[in-house]
């Protein structure tokens, strides 16, 4: 037997799993990456072009034959063309997350979806501001219909801003508005590009990728913050909660339901149909104690910030968990959810069951999910799992005992609230540690897993390098996942891993060195909370005067391109680990990794070494400081000789 589970992922419990699947031939992602190698060098380099039928044309990276395509678009342009669809097709993603969640509000607003309740209404009393609407004299359910429509409208709006811009810096704002990147409406800008990409438009690269900024604006401070704000209103604001990670929350002795995907409108009502008496009762008459729901990716981060409940894993364990051989049903929506499920699925007894009409699988079980019937179409899924647990071979169960413990739920609000206490509603203390170099800074960890890294390791080792060095980090999505199982997500772990400055923060309001903020939808709260910081004032009057990085180390989506490019658009040094696709044009990659920070300042680097990223960070960090003439840091010294 191979070593290759060992190299393939940093956490124990999945290279049991990864092991499993090597001894029972069954082929996971790992297996599939293996079998596209050597993959297409001109893919990679961004340099092919299938836009017309002309094509596909492809420009040789050496400089040989032919420099153009047969339209006699240059590299430049194709690779340009090539970046700006992959930012449109994350911002899409993203921002129809958005969407739904609008819809959603909408219809639980007017009574029409009866097993939602409103339950943020100082956050809908507040965003209501943001969109001008009046609150005097109506009901909450007025308010939550007049916010949901106006949201809503934002989607398809031809003219003016977005609402949720002004609550970025002034600066920013006046810099958005100067270059012509503030985005108009959100679907208005990812049309756009996808006009601007046809053949025969939009050729000179840097107009191309200054609208990408325009598209990626729209998402991060348009669809995926619209998501975020009124999922709070909707389900309400999650809190500082424990909770669990990692394949060992799934119970040998219960009926385990997993759900899998992004969009909470489904999975929220989930936690409560799993409490049904008669459902239980059933598990019950079965022979299994009851029934374990746990989460996948970033429904996992939905259900944890908002219910504690347990998180199974990130992006690269979906098909670990089933490997388990004891999960009775998954459950699906969109986003990061691989078509080779229904294959794994297959060697063993567990339904998988998708429920949105934007993601059906051949020869899989649909359950339409309607907010109209959302309790009653949640029961009958679980009920599908209860009623498969009979049919579990208990010789093939195999749950990985590895589990660990995390603090989640932070958000913008509540972490003023923790910093600055009940009656003081404020970052000044996070603002203060960073201007006396207690703190030297903040980051954000975000993003996928993906094969071509080992798993996990690059999200640990880059976030264990930061915290060493006083750089209180922030994060969401699968890289949240992967520091929790490594256990970097509780208050205990600042005495282990952090330097002094950041152990004495996080000693003194007892909260971990790495906050998990939510789902990847859910980095528009670190948008806010940048904003915040500069508002309390003391370092800078715009997000790009602060000494703060950003990074997706294992990066593998659409949607990670288009997070990294409303992040450098806001004025954040972002690091990515893999190049995206841009190598083979020398001018784009000069332009989003140099010149561009002169335009909007900010700026992407590529690094695959995590500590060797880490470092990059933290050297801007230190040059942002340096430009703030902030004093120097506290423990300087102590960080070295840890480094």
């Amino acid at each position: 037997m191979s070593d290759k589970h060992i190299e393939r992922s940093a956490d124990p419990a999945s290279q049991k799993m990864i092991k499993k699947a090597e001894e029972e031939n069954i082929k996971i992602a790992w297996d599939r990456y293996d079998a596209m190698q050597p993959q297409c060098g001109f893919g990679e380099l961004g340099i092919c072009c299938k836009i017309c039928n002309m094509g596909p044309c492809r420009i040789d990276p050496f400089g040989e034959g032919s420099q153009t395509g047969i339209c006699g678009a240059s590299k430049d342009t194709i690779v340009a063309r090539n970046l700006a669809r992959m930012i449109t097709g994350g911002a899409a993603a993203h921002s129809d997350h958005g969407r739904d969640i609008a819809h959603a509000l909408i219809l639980a607003a007017k009574g029409e979806a009866h097993d939602y309740a409103l339950k943020g209404t100082d956050k809908l009393r507040r965003l209501a501001k943001v969109y001008g609407i009046t609150v005097e004299g109506k009901s909450i359910e007025k308010i939550a219909e007049e916010l949901g429509e106006a949201c809503l409208a934002e989607f398809g709006q031809q003219h003016g801003e977005l609402r949720m811009l002004s609550l970025a810096p002034q600066r920013r704002q006046e810099l958005w508005r100067k270059l012509g990147v503030s985005p108009r409406g959100v679907d208005r800008e990812i049309v756009e590009m996808m006009h601007r990409t046809h053949i025969g438009v939009d050729n000179d690269y840097k107009n191309i990728i200054n609208h990408g900024l325009r598209v990626a604006l729209g998402d991060g401070w348009g669809g995926s913050m619209i998501a975020t704000e009124l999922s709070d209103v909707l389900f309400g604001s999650p809190e500082p909660i424990r909770a669990t990670v990692n394949l060992g929350v799934l119970k040998e002795d219960h009926v385990n339901i997993v759900v899998h995907g992004h969009e909470p409108t489904l999975s929220d009502v989930v936690t409560d149909a799993v409490k049904d008496k008669e459902l239980i009762d059933l598990a019950k008459k079965y022979g299994a104690k009851g029934i374990n729901l746990v989460g996948m990716c970033c429904t996992a981060n939905e259900i944890l910030m908002r219910h504690g409940l347990p998180s199974a894993g990130n992006f690269l364990q979906q098909e670990l968990a089933i490997l388990t051989g004891a999960v009775e049903l998954m459950m699906v929506d969109v986003q990061c959810i691989m078509p080779a499920l229904s294959s794994v699925a297959n060697s063993f007894h567990t339904k998988l069951v998708t429920t949105s009409p934007k993601c059906i699988f051949p020869g899989v079980e649909h359950i339409q999910f309607h907010e109209e019937k959302a309790l009653e179409i949640a029961k009958k899924i679980i009920r599908m799992g209860v009623e498969n647990y009979k049919n579990r071979t208990k010789q093939r169960v195999n749950i990985p005992p590895e589990i660990k413990g995390l603090v989640a739920g932070f958000t913008t609000e509540n972490t003023f609230r923790i910093l600055g206490g009940k009656y003081r509603f404020t970052v000044r203390p996070l603002n203060d540690a960073i201007i006396s170099g207690r703190l030297r800074g903040a980051a954000g960890v975000v993003g996928c897993n993906n094969p071509n890294i080992r798993h996990d390791w690059a999200h640990i080792e880059m976030v264990k390098e930061l915290i060493k060095n006083d750089i209180l980090v922030v994060q969401t999505g699968c890289s949240a996942i992967a520091c929790a199982k490594e256990g970097l997500l509780t208050p205990e772990s600042a005495f282990e891993y952090a330097g002094e400055g950041l152990r004495e923060v996080c000693e003194a309001v007892g909260i971990p060195p790495v906050l998990h903020v939510g789902s990847c939808v859910d980095n528009s709260r670190i948008l806010l909370i940048l904003s915040s910081v500069v508002a309390e004032g003391g370092l800078g009057d715009d997000i790009s005067d602060l000494p703060v990085a950003g990074a997706a180390p294992e990066w593998m989506s659409e949607k990670a391109v288009s997070i990294g490019f409303y992040f450098v658009a806001s004025g954040v040094y972002t690091v990515f680990g893999t190049p995206q696709p841009v190598i083979g044009s020398e001018n784009v990659t000069n332009y989003i990794t140099n010149e561009l920070e002169n335009v909007i300042g900010g700026k992407f680097a590529f690094e695959a070494d995590p500590i060797k990223a880490a470092r990059m960070m933290i050297e801007h960090i230190n040059k942002k400081r340096a430009a703030l003439k902030l004093a120097g840091v506290m423990y300087e010294k102590t960080a070295n000789a840890k480094a």
